[in-house]
């Protein structure tokens, strides 16, 4: 039987190339010059023909981010060349909605990373980006029937402003921190959602973003408004080819779970090694109403996000799943923030960390209570696994509890792979890399089972191609 294992994995396409490969940028219809400033600023918005408030909010914007110092408390992000990113590139005219109408060159890139089988077998709605912008926009006709919206970002803008300005920054406001500030400033594509009273989206709306060109920023924002008593599942995935020189993503994420609402916010970031992932996701959750995100970082040079719920109606609940996966160069810094406003609330954070090649991997998070709010429970997990003796795992917890009545846990472990547990599988007749690759597949089960099923297929893969070489 093992030997049977042994050949099922020599024959799953563990190949990188999958997802490293780049087209040309000769056949581009706009690239703006590198360098960030008003001029930039003003390009952007007058290329997607904005209505005066969004401009005037991306100028202030574009000032809070030149006021805001970098920051120290992290991971090291001096490496970021902000004047030498290219803030907006356009492939082609964007938001085709038939496949056959997308231009060949990025239709190829899509179906190497099987978007379109995707779409046909499991999903209410896809949504792909290239770049700046979304390329390629559908959803199902009985979503459509019912009233929900899956549109880019910049057609939600021009298409439903009143919903628009009523939710946006509103979240996350421009002056939250120095690259919620920039995505204010520049922000191109990404989805709005919006689910109107009592619709239950049952399957998953996916959005899928790809970074082709070198010394590219992509800054895409989300936007979901989720009315009372609906209920959607959204999810993203992530993926850019490698090159030496560095690459920025910064997203900005806003989702407001109304009243008795149901919300799941699913990602798989899958970024390569010369990318800052560095991304502000937040919820508000009104009463009744449940957040839940589940995360998973692989890749990138740099990631720093840490998906946030404020809790602001009695008895809503928040749950945020992460795992992240550090190799060789690569500092994961992630991790969850939960702000208890109301009472009767409760929280769970599962974090699962795993470091290898010299790779470090930091959980940061934050459980806050305030002051008179009653009956609140909050329940924090924090495993850490080192595949060797020069990887390094930190985790920096911040618990701040205003209120006597309150229950709150925290659990954090850090471990190794015993010598005992890797005899026991070889001896079975898997290889070392292979009895490895087991054990950590073992210790993310909780995040892969939380994935519809063909997502922790290919989470299993990614973690397997990591994994590929670790021995020896």
């Amino acid at each position: 039987m093992a030997k049977d294992l042994s050949k099922e994995r020599q024959l799953a396409s563990l190949d990188y190339s999958r997802y490293d490969f780049k087209t040309g940028t000769e056949s581009y219809e706009v690239i703006l010059n590198k360098g960030l400033s008003e001029r930039t600023v003003k390009e952007i918005s007058a290329i997607k023909n904005e209505p005066q408030w969004m401009l005037e909010y991306r100028l202030k914007a574009l000032k809070a981010f030149e006021a805001k110092p970098m920051p120290q408390w992290g991971a090291d992000l001096n490496g970021i060349k902000f004047n030498d990113i290219v803030y907006y590139m356009r492939a082609s005219e964007a938001n085709r909605e038939k496949w056959e109408d997308v231009p060949e060159y990025i239709k190829n890139t899509f179906d190497r990373l099987g978007l379109p089988d995707a779409e046909k077998k499991f999903l209410g709605g896809v949504g792909a980006q290239y770049d700046s912008e979304i390329v390629y926009h559908s959803i199902r006709k009985d979503l459509e029937k019912l009233g929900v919206l899956f549109l880019s970002m910049d057609q939600g803008l021009l298409e439903y402003p009143e919903i628009v300005k009523a939710h946006f920054g509103k979240t996350i406001p421009y002056s939250d921190n120095k690259f919620a500030a920039l995505n204010s400033a520049v922000w191109s594509g990404g989805s709005f959602v919006f689910v109107p009273k009592g619709v239950k989206v049952e399957i998953p709306l996916q959005a899928y973003f790809r970074i082709n060109a070198e010394n590219m920023g992509q800054f895409e924002r989300t936007l979901i408004v989720a009315e009372p008593e609906s209920q959607i599942h959204y999810v993203e995935g992530c993926t850019a080819p490698k090159y030496s020189s560095q690459a920025l993503h910064s997203a900005v994420v806003e989702v407001v779970a109304k009243d008795s609402a149901h919300v799941r916010y699913t990602t798989i970031q899958n970024w390569s090694n010369n990318i800052y992932n560095l991304v502000t996701k937040r919820a508000v959750a009104h009463k009744n109403a449940t957040v839940e995100w589940v995360d998973g970082n692989l890749g990138s040079k740099v990631t720093m996000k840490y998906p946030a719920v404020f809790l602001l109606g009695e008895g809503s609940k928040a749950e945020i799943l992460s795992v992240a996966l550090a190799a060789k160069g690569q500092h994961q810094d992630a991790g969850a923030k939960v702000v208890h406003l109301a009472s009767n609330t409760t929280s769970r954070i599962t974090s699962k960390s795993i470091s290898k090649d010299g790779g470090r991997a930091s959980y940061r998070g934050l459980v806050r209570v305030a002051k008179g709010m009653k009956n609140v429970k909050s329940n924090v997990v924090c495993d850490a696994l080192l595949l060797d003796d020069y990887s390094r795992s930190d985790t920096y917890p911040t618990i701040e509890i205003n209120e006597p009545t309150a229950t709150i846990a925290h659990e954090a472990k850090v471990g190794k792979i015993g010598e005992d547990q890797i005899f026991y599988l070889t001896s079975r007749g898997l290889t070392e890399t292979e009895a490895l690759t087991l054990i950590v597949l073992g210790f993310i089960q909780p995040f892969t089972k939380s994935l519809p099923m063909e997502y922790a297929v290919e989470l299993n893969r990614l973690i397997e191609m990591e994994m590929e070489g670790t021995i020896g």
